[in-house]
């Protein structure tokens, strides 16, 4: 713990300049006096470090001296594809690897690269949660991913959609989707060999064998993901609709996701002279599509299917109906 302090310390000092002895405690959760003495025994190693007093006072390396020691361990070698990503990064049990390695890369740098790469993180920041929504628990998710970098088989216990059930998998990867993980894994002794997808969260529990696999030497999980998430998005859709819709009803069916707005563009029709067109596009059950086009409210009106339209159609009456009868019972009160 000390030697990886007095290089982070280190670090900090040839990345960023000077450096008070409050700022160097505040990053490293420790005291003042451990401050100063890792700072002394940085001296004593031959470290050109000196400190100075008053209001611009502070720790500072010795002008033109660099370090060399900014090779990354293995660790920190793993960390670097989460840069940026400091909540992942610590849920994956990276999260002082990611930040040594990003500390590491910087002083690596020359100034003015490194002058760069500063400005950027104070103003850029990417945040993989979507608004209004906690990062989904995932309390085994650390085990996994020590699967996965070993190579390992997985035994786990999985709650999916028919049940809980054991089962030992090969684990090919993990994929970071919205604020779900999830894992890309061969189930061993299945009659699907291919890989499979299993949402983290869902793992009741998990152990890593000893037993290794031969990871398959042409998989590749980026494309792996994009063809299945593309088959998942296409299976969902059962059925199609047709709606007459305005233009700011045409505009919201943009955020109903990519499959929905590229639909809704390329079966458009022209505009009449109240700017309303028609539009066919897909949906999922009878009862899912209700409650989408529920967001549409007036801008969008349901023409097919006719099982649909009945649905809304009722459904309205139902809601007037409600507010009608609230209306009458505050007026007799």
């Amino acid at each position: 713990m000390l030697a990886s302090r007095l290089l982070s310390i280190l670090m900090l000092l040839q990345t960023r300049g000077r450096m008070s002895a409050a700022a160097l405690a505040e990053a490293h959760e420790v005291s003042l006096r451990t401050i100063y003495r890792d700072v002394d025994s940085l001296s004593a190693a031959g470290v050109p470090v000196y400190g100075g007093r008053g209001r611009h006072g502070g720790f500072q390396l010795r002008e033109g001296w660099r370090t060399q020691l900014t090779g990354l361990t293995a660790e920190e070698a793993r960390a670097l594809f989460m840069a940026g990503l400091p909540g992942p990064a610590k849920a994956l049990g990276l999260g002082d690897a990611a930040a040594s390695a990003h500390l590491k890369l910087l002083a690596a740098l020359p100034d003015d690269w490194r002058a760069d790469a500063e400005r950027v993180g104070a103003r850029f920041h990417l945040d993989p949660v979507d608004w209004f929504r906690a990062s989904a628990p995932a309390d085994h998710l650390r085990t996994v991913a020590e699967a996965v970098w070993a190579e390992k088989r997985l035994r786990m216990r999985y709650e999916s959609w028919n049940g809980v059930s054991d089962r030992t998998v090969e684990p090919l990867g993990l994929v970071l989707k919205g604020r779900a993980w999830y894992l890309v894994a061969r189930t061993v002794r299945a009659e699907r060999s291919g890989p499979q997808t299993y949402r983290v969260g869902a793992i009741q529990s998990a152990l890593l064998t000893e037993a290794g696999f031969q990871r398959p030497p042409r998989f590749d999980l980026a494309a792996y993901w994009t063809e299945a998430t593309q088959r998942f998005e296409e299976g969902v859709y059962r059925d199609m609709a047709t709606l007459r819709v305005s233009p700011r009803g045409f505009d919201r069916l943009r955020r109903f996701g990519p499959i929905v707005a590229a639909a809704a563009e390329r079966t458009a029709g022209a505009p009449g002279k109240d700017g309303w067109r028609e539009v066919t596009v897909p949906i999922e059950s009878l009862e899912y599509a209700v409650t989408e086009m529920l967001r549409l409210g007036p801008e969008a009106v349901v023409l097919e299917p006719a099982p649909l339209r009945v649905a809304m159609e009722d459904l309205a009456a139902r809601m007037l109906a409600g507010y009608r009868g609230r209306r009458a019972r505050s007026k007799k009160s």
